[in-house]
């Protein structure tokens, strides 16, 4: 063998070496807010193996689906959902004109701040201060609305804006994937119109790619101009089962990556779970207590009991915040 040769043969091997440990220095990189274990190996084999077109477990990047639930884990939902904060001060700025109300159990609870007698109203009572607060405007002046809330609102315990106390972690996550090549939705039991004026900003994902719960809306003509009017009656509920629904009658396609945080996704972590070929199902488990807060079988917000339990019969992972994660919130 000639010395040219073996130059370039050394030099071909010192080229393929450097590759290999590029690509071993960007695995080190991604998910910073992560620790080392078995959440973030099974997070970066996951999506190692499904973008490697020599992988058996290659999937085509349209294929590349990735659903997030949103209250508990892409932002705070403990102690009260944040959407049910906004309807309570919705009440609170539109009572004056609406003497009514009084004669409404829930709504008249929430005008008093009577805690108790809101929750002996039940779910049923929650819906209809979301109605009676979301309805009765266009999509465009609820969305300014919202905007203009979300802007300056803060956490009721840690008094910190909404969007300051967003995941990290979830947020790196939702960036790795869709660098590469994943197209990442927000599948939410939270009001869709209420999440898409900010999750671009928030999370870069973008307000066709949010799906969640609705109300009917309806066309109408106003001074010449066309409007879509918000109506006090109820079109979809994106939860539980209702989120796999939702993900076949808005997507269309079924996830191969799923992340959640309570015992109301399981359903879509089975539904993604039970596709072909390589999948990666996972729930945030609040066990912080100093960083943010701890519950799960007990609590009233984002409850996980069957989460915990089935999860290694049902193939899910669990995130443990506590040990998992480096850092909790974005404005940390």
């Amino acid at each position: 063998m000639s010395l040219n040769l073996n130059h370039r043969l050394s030099h071909a091997l010192f080229g393929v070496a450097l590759i290999a440990f590029s690509g071993n220095a960007t695995a080190q990189e991604v998910l910073k807010s992560w620790n080392d274990g078995a959440r973030k190996t099974a997070i970066i084999d996951f999506v190692t193996a499904v973008t490697d077109q020599s992988n058996a477990d290659f999937v085509p990047p349209e294929q590349r689906i990735a659903t997030f639930d949103n209250d508990g884990t892409l932002w705070i939902e403990w102690p009260v959902y944040t959407q049910v904060e906004f309807a309570f001060a919705r009440v609170k700025e539109m009572a004056p004109e609406h003497p009514e109300w009084r004669d409404k159990l829930a709504l008249k609870a929430v005008m008093d701040g009577d805690k108790k007698a809101l929750a002996k109203t039940g779910k049923k009572g929650i819906v209809e201060v979301v109605m009676d607060t979301h309805a009765g405007m266009s999509t465009d002046k609820f969305a300014q609305i919202v905007s203009d809330w979300i802007a300056t609102a803060k956490h009721t315990v840690l008094k910190r804006k909404y969007t300051d106390l967003t995941y990290q972690p979830m947020k790196e996550l939702i960036g790795y994937l869709q660098d590469n090549d994943f197209k990442t939705y927000i599948v939410s039991g939270g009001g869709v119109e209420f999440m898409r004026p900010w999750t671009e900003k928030a999370y870069g994902i973008v307000p066709e790619q949010v799906i969640g719960s609705s109300i009917v809306t309806e066309f109408q003509m106003k001074d010449g101009k066309p409007v879509l009017v918000r109506q006090p009656k109820v079109f979809f509920i994106d939860d539980k089962d209702g989120k796999a629904v939702g993900i076949q009658k808005f997507i269309g396609r079924r996830p191969i990556a799923s992340f959640g945080n309570a015992d109301a996704d399981i359903q879509m972590l089975q539904w993604t779970l039970a596709g072909n070929g390589r999948r990666l199902g996972m729930l945030v488990h609040h066990t912080d207590a100093e960083r943010e807060f701890a519950y799960d079988r007990q609590s009233v917000v984002g409850k996980l009991a069957k989460g915990i339990d089935d999860a290694k019969a049902g193939g899910w992972q669990l995130i443990n915040m506590k040990t998992d994660w480096k850092t909790v919130f974005s404005g940390n």
